[in-house]
């Protein structure tokens, strides 16, 4: 168990992470309502913030969508303390402009950037852009490919690499970070190629909200890989309901349930249009859940109290950050920033 947990919440990239029928909770993906939140996060004393990178909105493109590195920029200027992680689709950008965009926000925030590298699973997103959308392994080894290229640049490292898509020669970037190796390095994924990559070259790796029992045994594999470097470290994602009865928050979760059924076929589209090949959509498919990632399939449902023990429970597994949704986030953010973390720290100071 590392030596202390850190909470996380998403940025609002698609206007919520819920339903869009809430009354209290409207779809708004502005810039500006994007700042207010995070800012306010860190006044409320989250540690960290993952903002989650799509070019349009995979629940339809009549909808807003922020971008994710634009946004990193401008968060990383605004803020003083959180950290600010963008999420990455590599056949989006060649690493070297990759690098170097990283590198920039990393000398804006003060050394307070991540990156988080996601196998794309939202096929119109990049074949309708001519880009194509190759095979779920086929990513991954191109994945595989990109990240090798950018942890070296990161580094401030004089980096040659020849491999199968990509040729870069002698190259260096600077300024690299002043106060550290590098920009940390997220991963997401579930399948044997993500997982593998996580143990070769992350730094934290990234699961999708499951029950504990499931989230033990992905730790137990990932954690058994070959592995050089310091210890690779877990994130987990969920959706939080927590109030002052288990009864209240039942209510509460039975509410977002008649929600959900009226955007089904809303859901429903996102899911045709994802590559079935993505174990994501296979264990949510196990795990019925409010909001995304897995959501309150972590089982953060109940009263503050009852939160802040699985909260618990999760740390001793191995979880080093928790990274959260709510409905109406807002609120929500400063019900368990007040209700709960005080409570997680007590039963582990």
């Amino acid at each position: 168990m590392s030596a202390q947990l850190r909470f996380g919440v998403w940025a609002l990239v698609y206007g919520n992470w819920a339903s869009f029928h809430h009354p209290e909770d409207p779809v708004d993906a502005s810039w500006e309502r994007n700042k207010r939140q995070i800012l306010e996060a860190e006044q409320l004393g989250y540690d960290t913030t993952l903002i989650a990178q799509h070019v349009v909105n995979p629940f339809g493109e009549e909808h807003d969508q922020l971008d994710a590195w634009t946004a990193a920029a401008g968060l990383a200027a605004l803020t003083e303390r959180i950290e600010i992680i963008a999420a990455i689709k590599p056949y989006l950008y060649h690493p070297v402009v990759l690098a170097k965009q990283a590198l920039q926000i990393e000398e804006i925030s003060g050394g307070r950037f991540g990156i988080n590298l996601v196998n794309a699973w939202f096929k119109p997103e990049l074949e309708r852009a001519g880009i194509g959308f190759a095979e779920h392994d086929a990513r991954y080894a191109y994945g595989t490919e990109w990240l090798t290229v950018v942890r070296g640049l990161l580094s401030g490292e004089r980096t040659t690499f020849h491999g199968e898509h990509f040729h870069v020669d002698d190259y260096l970037l600077k300024p690299a970070s002043r106060t550290r190796e590098r920009p940390a390095v997220y991963l997401g994924g579930e399948s044997d190629p993500a997982r593998a990559l996580a143990a070769e070259q992350a730094d934290t790796w990234f699961i999708n909200g499951q029950p504990q029992q499931d989230v033990h045994a992905l730790i137990k594999d990932v954690a058994g890989r070959p592995r050089t470097g310091d210890p690779l470290r877990y994130a987990l994602s969920a959706f939080v309901i927590a109030r002052e009865t288990e009864a209240e928050a039942r209510e509460v979760l039975a509410y977002q349930w008649e929600l959900a059924e009226k955007g089904q076929a809303t859901w429903d589209g996102l899911v045709a249009k994802a590559d079935p090949k993505a174990v994501m959509f296979q264990t949510f498919a196990k795990h019925p859940h409010i909001g995304t990632n897995g959501g309150t399939a972590a089982g953060l449902v109940g009263s503050y109290d009852q939160v802040a023990q699985r909260i618990l429970e999760f740390h001793e597994l191995g979880i080093s950050t928790l990274m959260l949704q709510f409905q109406p986030f807002e609120s929500e953010q400063r019900r368990f920033a007040h209700e709960v973390i005080p409570r997680f720290r007590a039963l582990s100071p």
